[in-house]
């Protein structure tokens, strides 16, 4: 019997990979080489926490916030909801309302919502769906406690009172954003997105994956 299906949903990290502008993008400083004769290879990186696939601590949006290592792990681990909005070119550089998306709401405490906005990580671009606050409220009522999007933010690019970021903070959902659900079937599927134990950190860089619940063929 073929294993359950693992889906890798994050973006590949790279010096090429997109940031907001004024953040850091990814270098790495090489230190050892075993081309040059080293025992090793061994380098640095120097990069935003917020880099590509990530998950946010609420300290990144609210005062006194807990920190990424503080956060709790089943968060991160678990059943979680696939879901799609209806319509990815009506939906470029708005809010995603509940009736964006193609659902008959959530059945998991973990959302991963796919707008279709935000096609090349390499090539940044303002564009991108954010999400109604109005959307954060109604799946904390039904116990959503974290919520992932497949753009840089869970806000438009250009917000600056960061409504849903604060919408998050108030209904204790957790966020990760810069998935990749491009192909993904909608419905149940386990999730895998543990972020780093980065003390007193505002976000941590995640491997995200998606296990199927059942074994392929079954």
């Amino acid at each position: 019997m073929a294993p359950r299906q693992v889906i890798d949903i994050s973006m590949r990290v790279s010096p090429r990979l997109a940031v907001f502008p004024g953040d850091t993008p990814l270098t790495r400083e090489v230190l050892l080489d075993q081309r040059d004769g080293a025992t090793v290879t061994l380098s640095t990186k120097r990069m935003t926490v917020h880099m590509g696939t990530h998950a946010d601590a609420p300290l990144h949006y609210m005062v006194g916030g807990a920190s990424i290592d503080q956060q709790p792990l089943d968060l991160y681990w678990g059943i979680c909801d696939v879901v799609h909005v209806r319509d990815p070119l009506r939906a470029r550089g708005r809010r995603i309302a509940w009736d964006d998306i193609v659902w008959k709401g959530p059945t998991t405490p973990r959302v991963l919502i796919g707008t279709g906005t935000f096609e090349d990580p390499e090539r940044w671009t303002e564009d991108f769906a954010g999400l109604e606050p109005d959307l954060i409220d109604r799946m904390a009522d039904m116990g959503v406690r974290l919520v992932g999007v497949d753009t840089p933010s869970v806000d438009t690019a250009t917000s600056k009172d960061l409504p849903t970021h604060a919408r998050c903070a108030a209904r204790g959902v957790s966020i990760i954003e810069g998935l990749r659900l491009d192909g993904v079937l909608p419905g149940q599927w386990e999730l895998v997105a543990l972020p780093l134990a980065l003390e007193g950190f505002d976000a941590s860089p995640i491997r995200a994956a998606l296990r199927a619940l059942r074994d392929e063929g079954v």
